[in-house]
C-alpha cells in the first residue's frame, strides 16, 4: 500500500527516506503532512527545546518555589504550574 519516499530536509537540505512503515504510522495517527526534517535535524530540534534555560522563582499566588522558562520581570506576577492552570 505504501512505498518508501525520498524527501529533502528543509533544515539541512539532505535527502532522507520516509519509509512505508513511517507513512503507515502517520496515517494511523491522522497526520496529514509529511515530515519536513530528517531524523538528525528533528532530534537536534528536540534537544534545543529540552535544554531551554529555566529560572527559579516563587509563585505569587501560593508562595511555592517553582521553575519557569523565562526570566521573571519585576512587577509582573509569576505562577507555579498549578496556580497558572487555575487562572485559566
Amino acid at each position: 500500500m505504501y512505498e518508501d519516499k525520498t524527501l529533502v530536509c528543509k533544515e539541512c537540505g539532505k535527502e532522507f527516506t520516509f519509509t512505508a512503515g513511517e507513512q503507515e504510522f502517520y496515517a494511523e495517527k491522522g497526520f496529514t503532512n509529511e515530515p519536513q526534517r530528517c531524523k538528525e535535524c528533528r532530534d537536534a530540534r528536540k534537544n534545543r527545546r529540552a535544554s531551554k534555560e529555566m529560572f527559579t522563582t516563587v509563585c505569587d499566588e501560593c508562595g511555592a518555589e517553582t521553575q519557569v522558562p523565562f526570566k521573571p520581570t519585576e512587577g509582573r506576577p509569576v505562577y507555579c504550574r498549578e496556580c497558572f492552570a487555575n487562572k485559566k
